[in-house]
């Protein structure tokens, strides 16, 4: 499998749309229910542009979406079955192009994400927690919303696993989801990650003080729960859910093997 990387939204890169690809895949919007509303609405329209070549091509699209989209959360794991309904205005918009996408029967996979981690690249949430650590200042994050932090790696290797299967024949089309074994809060996520990076930062001989972490709330009758229903995935393209635990001590692990070669700052 080869894979390119393209920016629809840049008019001089066109490589996307030439002769030979296979399949179309749209990385999540970071953060849609936080972004800036004219930021979410060029990405749905965006999406909206690329299904439109996809569809007169014949081309599968994967469009990965993020888990705020469902808004108010539920009381149970929600399932892929489930259109989103939120309130707000670019969140609504993103629904819409959903909703487009699904009523014109073409293919595609809509993959709705956990909140994403990783070691590098931009809204990768990972560096900016051990940024804020190593610069000894404090991390606010909610204590009263569960979600299942989703790595990186983990949404590379489903979507690898998918796209080799549709590439041989495989036509389930539809919403998908994919999140980290292991619902939590990001203030519970953000102190593991301070635990663990200090312990393997002093078994490295690179102990340094790092900020804390504070824990807010924003729902003061019950927590919040954002939890995807990934059994769909699991019986349709056998794609397991993977511990957001192991994946994360690996990726902190990896960070402090660049720090101790002096690749990373510290």
């Amino acid at each position: 499998m080869s894979i390119e990387t393209y920016d629809p939204a840049t008019p001089d890169d066109l490589g996307w749309s030439q002769p030979g690809i296979d399949a179309i895949v749209v990385p999540p919007l970071a953060h849609p229910a936080s972004a800036e509303p004219a930021r979410v609405f060029d990405h749905a329209a965006m999406v909206e542009h690329v299904f439109a070549h996809c569809a007169r091509h014949d081309l599968p699209l994967v469009w990965c979406v993020s888990d705020q989209m469902f808004e108010a959360g539920g009381d149970e794991p929600i399932k892929e079955c489930l259109i989103p309904e939120p309130i707000d205005s670019g969140l609504r918009r993103l629904v819409k192009t959903g909703s487009m996408i699904r009523a014109r029967k073409a293919k595609h996979i809509i993959l709705r994400v956990g909140p994403l981690f990783g070691i590098e690249g931009e809204d990768a949430w990972l560096p900016n927690i051990i940024d804020t650590l190593l610069a000894q200042k404090t991390i606010s994050a909610p204590q009263d919303v569960v979600v299942g932090p989703t790595s990186v790696e983990a949404l590379s290797m489903a979507l690898t696993g998918i796209l080799l299967q549709i590439n041989y024949g495989a036509t389930h089309w539809g919403a998908y989801h994919l999140a980290g074994i292991e619902p939590v809060t990001p203030f519970a996520f953000s102190s593991m990650v301070r635990t663990q990076l200090d312990t393997l930062l002093s078994g490295q001989g690179l102990e340094r003080p790092l900020g804390d972490v504070r824990a807010l709330s924003h729902h003061h009758d019950q927590p919040m729960r954002r939890v995807l229903n990934c059994q769909r995935l699991l019986e349709t393209y056998g794609v397991h859910q993977r511990p957001w635990r192991v994946e994360l001590e690996r990726l902190l692990k990896h960070w402090c093997e660049q720090a101790q070669a002096g690749e990373v700052n510290v």
